[in-house]
C-alpha cells in the first residue's frame, strides 16, 4: 500500500529533477543569447548588403525590361530573374456590401457567389438541457478527477515541462507498441 510519504519522497525526487534540468536549459538559454548577440552585428550588416544587392538587381532589371521579351525570365546563378504574369486579386471593403449586390443583381448564381458557412455554436448549446441535446444528437461527456502532477511555472518551467511531455509520451509510444 502507498503511503503519503512515499508520494512526498518521490515528488521531492521529481523536484530535484526538474530543477538540474531547468538548470541546464537556463545554461543554454544563456549561452543562445551570448551566441546571438556576438552574430547579431555581422547578421544585420549581412542584411543590409544582401538587401542593397537585391536594389540594385531590380533596378538594372526594371531599367532593361527589352532584354526580358522572350523568355520572360532567366536563372542567373541560382536567381530567377526578370518578369512574370502577376496573379490579379479581387480587392473589396464591404463584404456585406458586396453579398447584397450580387442578391440583388445575380440572385440566380448567389449560391455559388457567396461563401456561407454553418456550425454548432458551442457555448450557446452548452445552455440546453441534457435531454435536449440528446435530442440533437450531441454527447455530453461529464468531466472527473484525473491525475495532476504540475510545477507553479515560470517560462525555463514551461519548456522543462514540454520536453518531459514529449519525453514521456515516447515512453508510452514504445510500451504501446
Amino acid at each position: 500500500m502507498t503511503a503519503m510519504n512515499d508520494i512526498e519522497r518521490q515528488a521531492e525526487r521529481y523536484s530535484e529533477a526538474r530543477e538540474t534540468l531547468a538548470g541546464l536549459l537556463t545554461e543554454l538559454q544563456a549561452t543562445t543569447e551570448a551566441i546571438k548577440s556576438d552574430r547579431l552585428p555581422a547578421i544585420r550588416r549581412a542584411i543590409r548588403r544582401a538587401s542593397e544587392q537585391h536594389d540594385k538587381l531590380r533596378a538594372l532589371i526594371e531599367e532593361a525590361p527589352d532584354l526580358f521579351a522572350k523568355p520572360k525570365s532567366r536563372v542567373l546563378h541560382g536567381i530567377k530573374v526578370g518578369f512574370q504574369k502577376s496573379k490579379g486579386k479581387i480587392e473589396f471593403d464591404d463584404p456585406d456590401r458586396v453579398v447584397l449586390l450580387i442578391e440583388r443583381h445575380f440572385p440566380e448564381q448567389a449560391d455559388v457567389l457567396i461563401a456561407t458557412s454553418k456550425k454548432p455554436a458551442k457555448d450557446a448549446l452548452a445552455n440546453l438541457t441534457g435531454a435536449e441535446l440528446k435530442r440533437l444528437g450531441i454527447n455530453v461527456i461529464e468531466g472527473g478527477d484525473v491525475l495532476l502532477i504540475r510545477p507553479v511555472d515560470s517560462a525555463v518551467d514551461k519548456m522543462v515541462d514540454a520536453l518531459l511531455k514529449a519525453a514521456t509520451d515516447d515512453k508510452q509510444d514504445e510500451e504501446g507498441e
